[in-house]
């Protein structure tokens, strides 16, 4: 289809189309918050392998790895192997705004950059704890989980900044100065997430099977490796098309997550992200040597389930 109208050399269409159902949003809003906030979206996306989640007309979101044989050959790309399906997935650098208008014009509505960039692979920028409520509860007991998060990062002398996701939940995040390796910044943030359950243990919990959770808040310390997270700013494909907001702690009683969508935020200026982001810490290791003891939560989750499995099992033999 030919293009309707054309941005910076790249051709847009059906700029007017619904984003998907329940958005508040077209298109068209879409890349006008891409443009308008483009100078604070892109420095979370630069030299970082990037997933995306595309909506199509009338089809359900996806999410994209692996870049199109049609992606432009202008568009930055950097080969990664995959562990988990064994090969290589050629991903996107957003390094430019072509780049992310190009994504916009592709209904990319989320964007999910890795947790390192390309010039330091083996290092992670952030300590990540991600706070996801139990079904049907209301967003102030993720405020309260995330002030005891917070007192657990006090007490280690370790400043976070933290952001709504856009969904139901909050992502806390500490940057690093590089100085960890991976692994031990996935122990640290596991023993994190443990010292903030014990100052709460009828709030939050880090019990990674659902079934476990008991209505508490989940401190998910999983977020480290290959994981990605959604970047600040990035549009949510949630009902308002909502949008992952920096939020000052002290307003943080004052706010939910519907208060940020692609539309909204655009009258918020200047860049709250970088405005209120510390400096790069090095984290504790008496806080890394006690994450180490602590297993890690996809692990456990999958023999306890085998386990379980296997009860079930024997009980229905029986």
């Amino acid at each position: 289809m030919a293009a309707q109208e054309e941005r910076d050399g790249v051709g847009l269409t059906n700029l007017d189309q619904e984003l998907f159902t329940g958005a508040d949003a077209t298109k068209r809003d879409l890349i006008d918050y891409l443009e308008a906030g483009r100078d604070r979206i892109l420095p979370g996306l630069r030299d970082r392998p990037l997933s995306v989640i595309r909506v199509r007309p009338g089809q359900q979101p996806f999410m994209q790895k692996n870049v199109p044989k049609y992606t432009p050959e202008w568009v930055e790309t950097t080969t990664v192997w995959a562990e988990s399906s064994h090969r290589d997935v050629s991903y996107a650098l957003c390094n430019d705004w072509r780049t992310l208008l190009w994504f916009g014009n592709q209904r990319a509505v989320e964007y999910h950059p890795t947790l390192n960039t390309m010039s330091e692979p083996d290092r992670q920028t952030y300590l990540i704890m991600d706070l996801d409520p139990p079904e049907g509860s209301g967003f102030d007991v993720v405020i309260k989980t995330a002030k005891v998060v917070k007192q657990a990062l006090d007490e280690l002398d370790l400043a976070a900044v933290i952001k709504t996701s856009g969904s139901k939940g909050v992502h806390i995040m500490v940057p690093l100065d590089g100085s960890a390796p991976i692994e031990d910044v996935a122990a640290a943030t596991r023993a994190v997430a443990a010292r903030a359950e014990k100052l709460d243990p009828d709030l939050a919990t880090t019990a990674y099977i659902k079934e476990d959770r008991g209505g508490k808040v989940f401190l998910d310390s999983t977020r480290a490796g290959g994981a990605t997270i959604v970047a600040a700013y990035s549009p949510r494909v949630r009902p308002g098309t909502t949008v992952s907001f920096p939020v000052p702690w002290d307003d943080l009683d004052d706010v939910k997550p519907a208060d940020f969508t692609v539309k909204s935020a655009l009258k918020i200026t200047g860049d709250p992200w970088a405005d209120l982001m510390p400096a790069d810490q090095t984290l504790p290791a008496d806080l890394i040597a006690e994450g180490h003891e602590i297993p890690v939560a996809r692990v456990q989750a999958m023999h306890e389930g085998k386990r379980r499995k296997r009860a079930r099992e024997a009980k229905g033999e029986s």
